[in-house]
């Protein structure tokens, strides 16, 4: 007789990894060109494709274009051409026409939008599709798609003309503090090579004059079959039906004109590092950027792959470090990460970035040479390489284990990095096992010789960002001087490691029992009532094998909060995490939870306190050992904790402050919010109010009492193993010795604002380094309807739906912020088309099917249910009735009811109530004065066609803002 429990088959999948062979390996045994489990060639024209089959989502497909043609390629009046290319493709090519790639996109559900469906790069151009694939004529008018951008796009002075407009904000939007400071270290890692002068986003002067002539000749003489491919990975029969289809659509294409070979362009090494101090005016705040280029290593044999897990230990040990010392007392910074990454085709550097105090950059400079210093003198411990391993050997267990639910488009990526970059695709399975074989045997001393590489000798580039000027480039040299001694004299001492507890809980507490327990068959789900009062719900999934969910939450938020006590017990949370909310310091939770995928976070919004968590199956028990620890921990302030936590948040303050959205967003929010308390922004004064005690004794009582709180878990559960552990961890928990107050759902208070009843138009100015603007248009919406469920539902079909019609008006006719009103005012008189109906149906439709597929919305739609105004205890009911909600508001949506719901859901006629705030530049007086004697030159100000792109984002931000709002009361 077996009297031991059948293996399920999740178990034996986890067990199928541990037990996988290790592999005898020749170091110089290549890894191989063919890409596994792919159907990969070359069609006689030279086009290059790849077909591979795989069923995450299902019946999805996940296409690419890919053009090894970039802004480097660009002459001198060019600039930006590669990328206004690629903008013309979505607008017209010889077989669609008028936008008519848009509609289609639409009508099949697959959405387009900025940055969804292409890119362009200084090496290449990459256009995405994601589409159904359930109907066979599908994939091939997708695919026809793609070969119309291959050959046949329009190019002519109208096709330009619309385009502009989009391309002149996508440029506009990039010089923001962000992208200046982005573009200047770009032009100083490349300086001395052709890429420092080819931003993909090109110039102002281009983008507004650029002949149609120009755009067409460059399009005609580097768009060659021989440098494309095209990626089809997807639900499909089979891959021969696919490559059948490519090749119906592209195999009769053949190049008309000779085509220059694709150029090689370097970039110059150096000895002597490169300094540069940047004053940033409207800068998040100080930082240093540390790069060290070098030539793209070769990914050919066992022995490179050996070497770049190497390395990936050492960015893992290196990072570990810089996490332990911002949390040390009186940090040289808040946060800092290295990492490494190809930034063009010859071209590969390790990065090291961190944020500081202002006034800080020398003391963050110091520090981070001083630690990659420490590593080359010492090395690393042999515990730290021990904790590396177990977190590498983790995350490839993790793909190992899921890689039958890997998705498409992740498939599709590994493909486009085998054309552009020869970069091997050899499958997970040969992953793990070469993981497996040769983790163990990288010592410490090994990885500690990548910090060879990080010599301010090595091509370094060392750039210090602050808002205003406190020290000068000489200042970041006698540093990099100081740390030269240092180390040349072995004057930098060894790293002192913390002592690190052995188990998270130390007292495994009593179990509870489950009182009742119900099975939700709709639902797919069992529900149990512990014996503390915490209600569980659990739902055992199999996509993916390696993910188990979970959030838990209780009514009562910071709405229910006194006004004195708001700004201290908004900050409950940022200072209680600081501390440790687990019962340690997250630097040594840090290495605890090492080589463990167990996230655990919490949050504190307007009327709930939640916790959440994302975690394997086998990391389950430490998941919900976290969650004890947080209920069964008092979390003390400490003067060096709230020290570097106020210090942070004076220094986000201050960001704020220099951002020149922070005037414009506060306004916005002082009307449409009636400068209520809880929706003000937090000022230098507020945060003097903060009373730490205070903050840590709300957080302490939020999560003190289990009876008050609902548990969702979601994924993949083996509930033979998760239920005690449930019982014990969550059932564990104790009542608190004082009462908790509780509250309903239907007890919460309102949040205290009140939406203008009349028409407010306001235009607030702002300094700005370079001149931009934004505008946001704001309605309330009111949901009278008797079903709030349905009503909630109509708010997301009328979103898309106005989202979908102001990108048609906006984008492509041009216009002024009243052209978005007067569009919003056409569709309550008139009503959507028929074709629009159909159009946000079926995105709705595609949505949903891939959404059934994942974990993250089955949680989202459980805690829905129990969120909903209809619950009373039963969880099927709800679930049933959320879901009639949305089947209802389908099969019932038409023009006519559409139309009826624009004028009921938001202010008819929508002129009559709303508020227009207008960020623009501030007029400085010398140039007020010079406008007044006439000898100034004209202000770049954007046109209304851009005002009016962002006032119709901001409509829409609006109606998700309220529907949210509203979804706890349904």
């Amino acid at each position: 007789m077996d009297l031991l429990p059948v293996e399920t088959p999740r178990i034996a999948k986890k067990h199928g990894f541990r037990s996988l062979k290790l592999v005898s390996v020749d170091l110089d045994e290549p890894l191989g060109d063919q890409p596994y489990g792919t159907d990969w060639g070359r069609l006689d024209n030279g086009l290059s494709y790849y077909v591979r089959r795989n069923s995450k989502p299902r019946m999805r497909a996940a296409l690419a274009l890919v053009v090894k043609v970039g802004s480097v390629l660009e002459e001198d009046d060019e600039l930006g051409v590669a990328h206004i290319v690629e903008h013309l493709a979505f607008s017209a090519t010889r077989k669609y026409t008028n936008h008519d790639i848009v509609k289609f996109l639409e009508s099949i559900g697959a959405e387009f939008g900025a940055c969804q469906n292409a890119l362009t790069s200084a090496d290449e151009t990459i256009y995405e599709l994601f589409v159904p694939v359930d109907k066979p004529e599908l994939l091939s008018q997708a695919i026809s798609i793609l070969a119309e951008f291959s050959t046949e796009i329009r190019v002519s002075e109208e096709d330009l003309k619309k385009e502009r407009g989009a391309v002149l904000e996508e440029y506009r939007g990039n010089r923001n503090a962000t992208g200046r400071m982005q573009d200047a270290h770009w032009f100083l890692l490349m300086e001395g090579s052709k890429y420092a002068e080819r931003l993909p986003i090109g110039t102002e002067k281009v983008i507004r004059t650029v002949s149609s002539e120009t755009v067409k000749g460059f399009y005609q003489k580097w768009y060659s079959l021989q440098h494309m491919a095209v990626v089809a990975v997807g639900d499909f029969p089979d891959t021969k039906g696919v490559i059948e289809l490519i090749k119906d659509h592209f195999g009769h294409k053949v190049d008309s004109l000779i085509h220059p070979s694709l150029p090689i362009f370097t970039v110059p090494s150096h000895q002597e590092p490169r300094f540069s101090y940047f004053v940033e005016r409207e800068a998040g705040g100080s930082a240093v950027m540390i790069s060290y280029k070098m030539p793209v290593d070769e990914l050919k044999t066992v022995k490179d792959y050996r070497d770049l897990l190497a390395e990936s230990m050492f960015m893992h040990a290196l990072n570990q470090r810089f996490f332990k010392l911002s949390r040390q007392k009186d940090p040289p910074y808040f946060s800092c990460s290295a990492a490494a990454d190809v930034l063009v085709h010859p071209l590969k550097a390790y990065v090291m970035t961190s944020s500081c105090k202002e006034r800080g950059t020398a003391e963050a400079l110091e520090s981070m040479l001083t630690e990659v210093a420490r590593v080359r003198l010492h090395g690393f411990s042999d515990r730290e390489i021990s904790i590396v391993r177990a977190l590498l050997m983790s995350e490839i267990e993790s793909a190992y284990l899921e890689r039958e639910q890997t998705q498409s488009t992740s498939l599709r990526d590994e493909l486009i990095q085998h054309f552009l970059r020869n970069e091997p695709v050899i499958g997970i399975e040969y992953e793990a096992q070469l993981h497996k074989t040769l983790i163990p045997h990288i010592s410490a001393s090994e990885v500690a010789k990548f910090a060879e590489k990080l010599k301010v000798s090595s091509s370094c580039v060392i750039k210090a960002i602050e808002p205003q000027a406190s020290a000068r480039v000489d200042d970041l040299k006698t540093v990099v001087s100081k740390l030269i001694s240092l180390e040349d004299a072995g004057s930098i001492t060894p790293w002192a490691e913390e002592q690190i507890p052995e188990e998270i809980v130390s007292m495994i507490p009593d179990p509870g029992y489950i009182v009742e327990q119900f099975e939700c068959a709709n639902v797919g789900a069992t529900e149990m009532i512990l014996s503390n009062g915490m209600r569980v719900c659990y739902k055992s999934t199999d996509f993916l094998d390696d993910q188990v969910l979970f959030t838990g939450f209780s009514y009562g938020g910071l709405s229910e909060i006194p006004e004195e006590d708001f700004y201290s017990c908004s900050m409950a949370a940022t200072i209680a995490g600081e501390i440790g909310v687990y019962g340690y310091r997250p630097s040594v939770l840090m290495d605890m939870l090492a080589g463990k995928r167990a996230e655990v976070g919490v949050k504190i919004g307007a009327y709930m306190r939640t916790f959440a968590g994302d975690c394997s199956p086998t990391d389950l028990e430490t998941a919900l050992q976290l969650v004890y620890q947080l209920f069964t921990t008092n979390v003390t302030p400490g003067e060096e904790d709230i020290k570097i936590v106020m210090q942070m948040a004076k220094e986000a303050v201050r960001a704020q402050e220099r951002d020149p959205y922070t005037a414009f967003a506060n306004r916005v929010r002082e009307l449409n919010y009636g400068n209520s308390y809880f929706f003000r922004p937090i000022k230098m004064n507020d945060l003097r109010r903060v009373d730490p005690l205070r903050a840590c004794e709300y957080f302490n009582s939020c999560f003190k009492d289990p009876s008050t709180f609902t548990v969702v878990i979601v994924g993949s559960i083996n509930p033979s193993i998760a239920v005690p552990l449930i019982m014990q961890y969550l059932g564990g928990i104790t009542m608190p010795s004082e009462p908790i107050p509780k509250y309903n759902r239907d007890d919460l208070k309102g949040l205290p604002f009140t939406f203008p009843t009349r028409t407010i138009r306001e235009v607030v100015r702002s300094p700005m380094v370079e001149e931009q603007c934004s505008v946001q248009v704001c309605f309330p919406v009111e949901l009278k309807n008797g079903n709030m469920v349905e009503e909630i539902h109509y708010v997301g079909f009328l979103s898309k739906l106005l989202e979908m019609k102001l990108l048609q008006v906006l984008r492509f006719k041009h216009g002024q912020v009243d052209i978005a009103l007067d569009e919003i005012q056409r569709l309550q008189d008139e009503g959507p088309s028929e074709q629009d109906v159909a159009s946000i149906l079926e995105i709705e439709q595609r949505s949903h099917e891939n959404g059934l597929q994942e974990n993250y919305y089955w949680q989202d739609k459980i805690l829905r249910s129990y969120q909903s105004r209809v619950y009373s205890g039963d969880l099927g009911t709800s679930f049933q009735y959320q879901d009639e909600g949305r089947s209802k508001v389908r099969e019932s949506l038409t023009p006519s009811t559409g139309k009826a719901a624009l004028q009921r859901i938001l202010p008819f006629p929508c002129k009559r109530q709303y508020t227009v705030v207008i960020l623009l530049p501030q007029k400085f007086r010398f140039k007020m004065l010079e406008l007044l004697f006439g000898c100034a030159r004209p202000n770049h100000l954007p046109d209304a066609k851009i005002l009016a792109g962002i006032a119709g984002v901001a409509v829409i931000a609006l109606s998700l803002w309220r529907y949210s709002r509203n979804a706890r009361k349904s």
